[in-house]
């Protein structure tokens, strides 16, 4: 079930790359393509590692590099806007799933699954969540910001 998640991911990540992105970002994404594809390797061999620390820090650099590029948030986003961004949410989300799964393999299984493969959807659903707003940026677009009434009272009411 881990692995079809993975496998899953990695189909919504190619699909994210048939969308108009910048080069810097199309390269990371084929990176994480082929690191999912070890990730799961590692999935179908218990206690066998294949996933590389480097790729963990390769997406800490990247989620402080875009992460530096957008202001802070106020409010809370709606996974929508741009068509490119939207299918990152997607992919976050489906990366948030796989994560959930190998978490519970790692309960059945013990040992036999490294922390690696979870790590590392755990920062790749982070990352996906920061290069939708950065995809949503792209020629001066923005967010799309959730609506919340109470939110709206309050910020009347200061």
């Amino acid at each position: 079930h881990s692995l079809g998640e993975v496998d899953e991911l990695n189909s919504h990540i190619g699909l994210l790359l048939c969308e108009e992105l910048p080069a810097d970002v199309r390269s990371l994404l084929v990176q994480v393509q082929h690191d999912l594809f070890d990730l799961g390797g590692e999935l179908c061999m218990p206690g066998y590692s294949l996933l590389k620390e480097a790729a963990l820090l390769e997406l800490d650099a990247a989620l402080e590099t875009y992460n530096a590029q957008l202001p802070p948030l106020k409010e809370f986003i709606l996974p929508a806007g741009k068509r490119a961004a939207a299918q990152a949410h997607v992919c976050r989300t489906v990366a948030r799933r796989a994560e959930r799964c190998v978490v519970a393999l790692g309960e059945t299984e013990g040992e036999a699954v490294n922390a690696a493969p979870r790590q590392y959807l755990n920062r790749l659903s982070d990352l996906m969540f920061v290069l939708a707003r950065v995809l949503n940026r792209m020629d001066g677009g923005d967010d799309v910001y959730w609506k919340s009434e109470r939110l709206a009272q309050q910020n009347a009411t200061e």
